[in-house]
């Protein structure tokens, strides 16, 4: 065996090696989904066949035939084997992205064409060894073509709008360009640049697959989190209290009532808003959700609760449902922890010249930060307002507090990551 034969012999092991590993990722991989799995796996199946095809095509030598050449009648069924195969993969490749099932007719086209080489030399035929391309000899190489444009757009019209969406299509133009060069560049080597690419094809789609999982993945987390952070929002005794209160004013201030009715449906109606924001919000919208919290609370509690605004600025974003959770961890841990449970909630605003400031401050009793972590950390209002500012938009929430010198909470917002 020569040197030509020991470097094929050398590169299929190394391809065979990466289809093993690959194989192993793809069914200890929890984030693909079966029916992805399935097509990879019947995919990577496929492109094995096609490994062990191309070698004893190209050196059968290698495959411990000894010095026995492969007759032509064998030489011609393992060839079309391997121009039927191709097309699979590819259509397996396209089902990834699409539900499509047209792209087997193509498969099955080029499937009839080749296989006319057993009894005739319309696709190719092999006399002594040596291939002879027929007048329907290119088949293969249109197909493959058409089905690689085919998934190009398949491709860019599943991922359209989306993260990610280079990557089928790279893919589509490496098999593209691995086509063309075996079949007008490489045509005396023994290596078959396709079935390296189709290799490498299949390490990228899942790549691309399970990063797409991890997105989706994520995504339901976050959107799972934004269901917590409004739940948390919403407390039952919140609800009955204000409830309560309305129904009160039924009998005595019905107008009050109804107005108090009204700003209860939008206060709820800003929380369920708050599942759908992504990012940063307007300050004024998160201000005014806050608004409507502060009034329904007065309605409760009447003269014992003041609120005072000192809004400076309000020309900025915040992440939403940042504000809101503090006004009430400033009601019902700071004013109604006063012993007369009479008490101000004071907001305001500042700019600098690198920051925004929100603060919202009580004249409660206070606490002593390390009774709660450390800086109220295992409040999980307080985390939960904390984590969002960090991964939003980098700001910051400070607390000031000692027993009986009230709280001060402080959204920090740094003006460079605006938005």
């Amino acid at each position: 065996m020569g040197i030509a034969g020991q470097t094929l012999v050398a590169l299929n092991i190394a391809l065979l090696l990466q289809l093993g590993g690959l194989v192993f990722a793809i069914f200890s991989d929890p984030y693909i989904r079966t029916a992805h799995r399935n097509l990879l796996l019947g995919a990577v199946a496929a492109v094995f066949t096609l490994i062990l095809q191309n070698q004893f095509v190209q050196s059968p030598q290698a495959m411990l035939l000894g010095q026995y050449r492969l007759s032509d009648g064998l030489l011609t069924l393992l060839t079309v084997y391997g121009y039927c195969v191709r097309p699979v993969v590819l259509v397996l490749f396209m089902r990834i992205v699409s539900e499509d099932r047209r792209p087997w007719l193509l498969a099955a086209v080029n499937a009839v064409v080749n296989v006319t080489a057993l009894f005739s030399g319309l696709a190719f035929t092999i006399v002594d060894g040596v291939f002879h391309r027929g007048a329907m000899g290119y088949t293969t190489h249109v197909i493959g073509a058409l089905l690689l444009i085919w998934d190009v757009w398949l491709s860019y019209r599943y991922q359209k709008g989306k993260k990610g969406a280079s990557y089928p299509i790279f893919i589509a133009g490496l098999l593209l360009v691995a086509t063309a060069l075996d079949t007008w560049v490489l045509t005396e080597y023994r290596i078959s640049l396709l079935t390296v690419t189709i290799v490498s094809a299949c390490v990228f789609y899942y790549i691309w697959l399970h990063l797409e999982f991890v997105r989706a993945h994520e995504q339901a987390l976050m959107t799972e989190q934004r269901v917590q952070i409004m739940l948390s929002q919403i407390k039952p005794h919140f609800l009955y209290n204000a409830l309560g209160a309305i129904e009160e004013l039924c009998g005595s201030d019905p107008p009050l009532a109804k107005a108090a009715s009204v700003k209860f449906a939008q206060y709820l109606r800003g929380n369920m808003d708050a599942l759908s924001a992504e990012g940063m919000i307007p300050f004024e919208r998160e201000f005014a959700h806050t608004r409507l919290y502060l009034e329904l609370e007065q309605l409760r509690f009447e003269d014992a609760l003041q609120v005072r605004y000192d809004v400076a600025c309000t020309d900025f974003k915040l992440p939403t449902l940042t504000l809101e959770p503090l006004a009430e961890n400033a009601v019902r841990h700071g004013v109604r922890g006063n012993a007369d449970g009479v008490g101000t909630v004071t907001v305001s605003t500042r700019e600098y010249p690198d920051h925004y400031e929100v603060s919202v401050t009580d004249d409660g009793p206070g606490f002593d930060p390390a009774a709660l972590g450390g800086d109220g950390e295992s409040h999980i209002g307080l985390r939960n307002v904390r984590d969002r500012l960090q991964r939003v938009c980098g700001g910051t929430l400070e607390l000031k507090t000692a027993v009986g010198a009230g709280t001060t909470a402080t959204i920090r917002l740094p003006k460079e990551r605006e938005g």
